[in-house]
């Protein structure tokens, strides 16, 4: 549904800005002063007049697409804005997340496209999405309404892994200042993505449509292929994607061979729709099937990984408004042990959890100005962590190590929000919602007595229930005086509680801290079962001027500052079997340390800009088009330490051009030296580098060929949020050989690509 987003009935969008800061209210004139700061460009591509927008009309939605036609690049993000979503959202469409298979196997890398996204480098298909500095489970993960639990301790399995990029039809990433409507219990931002979205024919007839994909990549030998395929009439649609891939280890810009690299995977989903007379029924169902997969920087591989889904949702229209609804469950069996020769050893490490939900939203607009949103969602996380023994072991049997015993965290949460066109100018989003989080869990015995027995009667002997009342809450105020200029403003509170990992991992055992923890460090963790929820409070401000008769160019830049309370991080563990493991971990400031969480007061700002400018339009050279983004954030404790993992400064610019069937990509991508490290994990600093690309592909009728080259100049560098390598570099002691501490993760060298898709 979209909203009627207003804009002033002018004659010309091209005032002058000292009549229209003469005009302006108390309250419009600083923002008028805004917007009128790139009033010396403007003119330049705007020649001919607006349409006249009637008070009341909806302003249809702006999507820009590089370059003209909608014929998609081989370069990423496609930015759009539809209906009232807050200007700084980020939208990654199944053409752009398609093309991206050339280059990459792993759906959570895409986010690095979007304004402020990042992505923390883990297994080949499992990174962890980072978005203005917050990650992993700050930012919540929804594919198509499903929702998932952390279901490993090292987090080897995030939701992003469920879907390979061929999947995806859209994802969209909002910042922490979005509409309570989209979620809650998270506080950095919320990705939907959406999987095979239902297609249908114009006639009653069946039609079949589809499309095959095969890959090459050769740092890493990767092959692969996707699968696309649909039947559909004008009233059903049954979709089927899926798709499989397979790496050996790759390698770095010096010919390194970075070990435990190696992945294979396979993606399935199916999805049934039907059209109602006011609406649309669909039921997907899919799974999940990686046999092996190594990880770099942590002590485990994934040796199997399983999973299972079922999705209803039904949108309908009635005479008071529209309801969406939709109903999940996901079941996870997934094992982590070694995978040889880079890793060696027996120790099994299984996880099995389930997640399951729904929600209810009903959409109103009780006035022609105005709408309001309510709604009710429950989402409930089942999770067993359990490491069985090892024969002949003295530490780690005779018993079954129990790391997590039935946990179990149910969230229940209700929403309302009100919008409201204020004035042809502007626009309101008003919004509150309340979540109820439980979480208990059983009691955990270790290996055996000796080693565990005091650390699990301590942790037995404890109340494990706890609840949480959380309450967020979210405004956004738009100005738009006409189409070539905007202005969000966003304010919210955001709250999310610790997950089952974070509060209710209990062994200060040397090993089994080393278990725990999704951030590559080298580190070990243990839990705190007094955490409290983050509460984020954010303010965001997004600034979007674009040229609105000829769609040349476009430009926005985003600051935003969140101060949040309670946020989670760690502490250097002062448990006596932390300093049993480690008798200086307090103060040492180099080696591998022991870490718990703890909640401290912090704060994180930035800006993002993004842009696009189109070069030259003519039928003897084409087409071309410039786009780049720069991205700053900072992350800070009150008490002055550094938050981990944060990006340092980047930058991308790259040249789009389109020719007859040709389109290509030349892209670079910048990145500043990683100097502002968290010293409490003892993060290892990284150099600044820079990335040359090249891609292009060709379209000829139903066949699509793909070639590209990245990372053209075999640049060494090491990933900024790579974490620890720890397993190409080994140190000798009585014990045998351990990881040494001081060596990051290098990312891939030179890589030579290619992609033949069929559609028919």
């Amino acid at each position: 549904m979209q909203s009627p987003i207003l804009s002033s009935r002018t004659p010309s969008w091209r005032p002058p800005c000292r009549s229209l800061l003469r005009r302006s209210t108390a309250l419009a004139g600083p923002v008028a002063a805004l917007l009128c700061i790139p009033a010396l460009i403007a003119p330049a591509h705007a020649q001919d007049a607006v349409p006249d927008m009637m008070a009341g009309e909806q302003l249809p939605p702006v999507t820009v697409v590089r370059p003209a036609d909608g014929v998609a690049t081989t370069g990423p993000l496609n930015i759009s804005y539809e209906g009232f979503v807050p200007a700084d959202t980020g939208t990654i469409s199944a053409i752009e997340a398609n093309n991206a298979t050339l280059w990459t196997s792993d759906s959570g890398s895409l986010i690095d496209a979007v304004p402020g996204g990042a992505s923390w480098g883990a297994g080949g298909v499992s990174s962890l999405p980072a978005v203005n500095g917050m990650s992993a489970d700050q930012v919540q993960v929804s594919i198509d309404g499903m929702l998932f639990g952390p279901a490993c301790p090292n987090m080897m399995n995030p939701p992003l892994s469920y879907v390979n990029p061929a999947m995806i039809g859209q994802v969209k990433v909002y910042s922490g200042t979005a509409p309570v409507s989209l979620g809650g219990d998270y506080t950095g931002a919320r990705i939907d993505v959406t999987v095979a979205p239902p297609t249908f024919a114009e006639t009653p007839e069946v039609v079949f449509s589809g499309s095959v994909s095969g890959f090459y990549r050769s740092n890493g030998n990767v092959v692969g292929t996707d699968v696309n395929l649909a039947a559909a009439n004008n009233v059903g649609s049954v979709n089927y994607t899926g798709g499989w891939v397979q790496a050996e280890d790759y390698k770095s810009g010096n010919g390194t061979t970075i070990k435990s690299t190696m992945y294979e995977t396979q993606n399935h989903a199916l999805s049934l729709s039907r059209k109602l007379d006011d609406g649309l029924v669909t039921f997907q169902l899919g799974g999940q099937f990686i046999p092996y997969q190594g990880y770099v920087n942590q002590y485990m591989d994934m040796v199997d990984n399983k999973s299972f889904f079922v999705n209803g949702a039904l949108e309908k229209s009635f005479e008071w408004g529209q309801l969406e609804a939709n109903a999940f469950y996901n079941n996870v069996r997934h094992t982590m042990g070694f995978i040889a020769p880079d890793k060696t050893g027996d120790m099994p490490m299984d996880t099995q959890a389930s997640d399951m939900g729904y929600r209810v939203a009903g959409t109103l607009e009780p006035t022609d100005r105005d709408i309001v949103r309510i709604g009710n969602e429950l989402y409930y996380n089942q999770l067993d962590d359990w490491w069985p023994p090892v024969e002949g072991s003295m530490m780690m049997g005779p018993d079954t190590f129990w790391n997590i015993n039935d946990g179990q965290r149910l969230r229940v949460g209700v929403f309302a929000e009100w919008e409201r066109a204020l004035s042809q100018q502007w626009t309101a989003i008003l919004g509150a919602r309340s979540d109820v989080v439980w979480m208990n869990t059983g009691d955990v015995q270790g290996y055996n007595e000796m080693m565990y027995g005091a650390n699990a009667a301590a942790f037995n002997a404890l109340n494990h229930a706890r609840t949480d009342i959380n309450i967020d809450g979210s405004m956004i105020l738009r100005y738009q005086p006409d189409e070539a200029r905007q202005l969000d403003i966003g304010l919210a509170r955001k709250t999310r509680s610790p997950n089952l990992y974070e509060r209710y991992s209990w062994s200060t055992n040397a090993m089994a801290m080393n278990m725990i923890g999704w951030f590559g460090d080298g580190n070990g963790y243990v839990g705190n079962i007094d955490l409290e929820p983050e509460k984020a409070h954010t303010a965001s401000l997004t600034a979007t001027w674009r040229d609105p008769v000829r769609k040349a160019w476009e430009m926005r830049v985003s600051p935003y500052a969140s101060y949040v309370e309670d946020y989670i991080d760690v502490r250097r563990c002062a448990l006596p079997g932390c300093l049993a493991n480690l008798p200086d971990n307090l103060t040492a400031t180099e080696g591998f340390v022991y870490l718990q969480f703890a909640n401290y007061d912090a704060y994180l700002y930035g800006v993002n800009i993004d842009g696009r400018l189109d070069l030259w339009d003519n039928p003897t050279y084409g087409k071309g088009v410039f786009r780049g983004n720069l991205n700053f954030v900072r992350g800070q404790r009150v008490d002055g330490v550094n938050l981990y993992h944060i990006m340092p400064v980047n930058a991308t610019l790259a040249l789009d051009h389109i020719l007859g069937n040709w389109t290509t990509t030349a892209e670079v991508q910048l990145v500043g030296a990683k100097t502002e490290v968290s010293e409490v994990h003892n993060e290892l600093e990284t150099d600044a580098y820079a990335l040359f690309n090249l891609r292009t592909s060709y379209q000829q009728g139903p066949f699509k060929l793909d070639l590209g080259i990245e990372n053209l100049f075999d640049t060494e560098y090491d990933l900024p949020l790579g974490g620890a390598n720890l397993v190409n570099y080994q140190v000798s002691s009585m014990m045998g050989t351990s990881p040494a501490w001081g060596y990051g993760v290098a990312g891939p060298g030179r890589s030579f690509n290619a992609r033949l898709t069929v559609s028919f």
